[in-house]
């Protein structure tokens, strides 16, 4: 029984009150109050003191975090294969857009793998440069602010 009080009345002053009328034999079983007291109270509308805060708040311009370039710098080892699987399982590109950054990489020396925020980014060049090793590549990806 205390446990079915608790799980319908779990505002303490309604569980005690509760308590009170079912041991004096006062409330049925399926009878509930509508609201005590005390939750009525909590129910009042917000002071509006915080009310302005919000709203000041909200008028205060956020500033857009810096962003970052991941490069992938050309080399004479890692195989092109390699480099657009990279593309596809590290940065989410579909096969056309790996195959064209890494046709940019190997042209041009050097290609924009994606542009993010700094723990992104760093977090894309871990990756990319933890792959390569383990397939005993020397892919050299970096990043650069944007």
């Amino acid at each position: 029984m205390r446990g079915l009080l608790a799980t319908l009345a779990p505002h303490p002053a309604l569980r005690a009150t509760l308590s009170r009328k079912r041991e004096r034999g006062r409330m049925g079983h399926d009878e509930m109050p509508a609201h005590p007291p005390d939750v009525l109270l909590s129910m009042a509308p917000p002071d509006s003191q915080y009310e302005e805060s919000a709203v000041a708040e909200s008028a205060e311009k956020v500033e857009e975090p810096p962003l970052f370039k991941v490069l992938l710098h050309n080399d004479d080892f890692t195989t092109m294969e390699f480099v657009v699987w990279v593309l596809e399982s590290v940065f989410g590109m579909p096969e056309q857009a790996a195959i064209q950054i890494m046709l940019n990489v190997h042209v041009k020396g050097v290609g924009v793998a994606g542009v993010y925020t700094y723990e992104i980014a760093e977090m894309k060049v871990s990756r990319t440069t933890e792959l390569a090793r383990e397939q005993e590549y020397p892919l050299l990806c970096t990043m650069e602010r944007a």
